[in-house]
């Protein structure tokens, strides 16, 4: 039992501790790929919480980790089987719950640690922000914490070689060979602006690709994916820890 972990821990344990902070875990159930499992994105969105909690909770932060949420904004994958959506609305109703009791408990430092690029919180933490200005509220997206190209050969973004390799380094028992995998080939927008990136519009998966995944995942491996999840675990840890200690929005400002 970690104390840290809320749905492992106990009311027995719950009641000796303070928590100022908690992390919520935030996924998708999608497919990636035909090699990884739909759970990829929350598996490793909650297995980033747990672990970065841990090393702080060793250098005396008590973060408390809350259950994963496994549904992300997938409005461009509705064709495919199973992919499950939950709309931006919905997760700000529910986040504006989770606050609530939060805050109930005396605590005021809440950090989303996002597994899925779908889901975009910015706008959401900036409207919450202004109905509970008693809680510090921030995302980390956790697979930018270290720059994917210092450990990887071959850029993506979907069931890639960097989620390949780490799914490979944490939950091996989920990933299929790579002679299973789809090649990630990606269609892109034939309008520049689009292509570019300074005009926007979902992309439509069905369009996109045919295999489901953005990113070619053959030169995978559990070495490559253990070296980047140790580096982003403890940089995460690191914020964890100087968030927590934070007592007011002031204090987050340089002086």
């Amino acid at each position: 039992m970690r104390p840290y972990i809320l749905h492992e821990t106990n009311w027995h344990t719950v009641r000796e501790m303070h928590f100022n902070t908690a992390i919520l875990p935030w996924g998708a159930t999608e497919a990636h790929n035909y090699h990884l499992p739909y759970g990829t994105d929350t598996i490793l969105a909650g297995y980033l919480a747990e672990e970065s909690a841990a090393l702080a909770w060793e250098k005396g932060t008590r973060a408390l980790v809350l259950p994963a949420v496994p549904f992300g904004v997938n409005t461009g994958q509705l064709e495919v089987p199973f992919c499950m959506n939950m709309n931006p609305s919905t997760q700000m109703a529910l986040l504006e719950d989770v606050i609530t009791v939060l805050l109930r408990h005396g605590v005021d430092h809440l950090i989303i640690m996002n597994g899925h690029g779908g889901n975009i919180f910015q706008p959401i933490v900036r409207e919450l922000g202004m109905k509970f200005p008693d809680m510090l509220l921030c995302v980390i997206n956790w697979w930018k914490i270290c720059p994917a190209s210092d450990y990887f050969q071959k850029p993506g973004d979907h069931a890639d070689e960097m989620e390949t390799s780490s799914i490979m380094a944490i939950r091996p028992d989920l990933v299929l060979p790579l002679d299973f995998a789809g090649s990630g080939e990606e269609k892109h927008f034939a309008i520049k602006g689009l292509r570019e990136k300074w005009a926007w519009m979902p992309r439509r998966w069905v369009y996109v690709t045919r295999d489901t995944g953005v990113g070619d995942p053959s030169a995978s491996t559990p070495a490559k994916g253990a070296r980047f999840v140790k580096d982003c675990i403890e940089k995460a840890a690191g914020f964890i820890a100087d968030f927590a200690a934070v007592t007011s929005e002031r204090d987050l400002y340089e002086s």
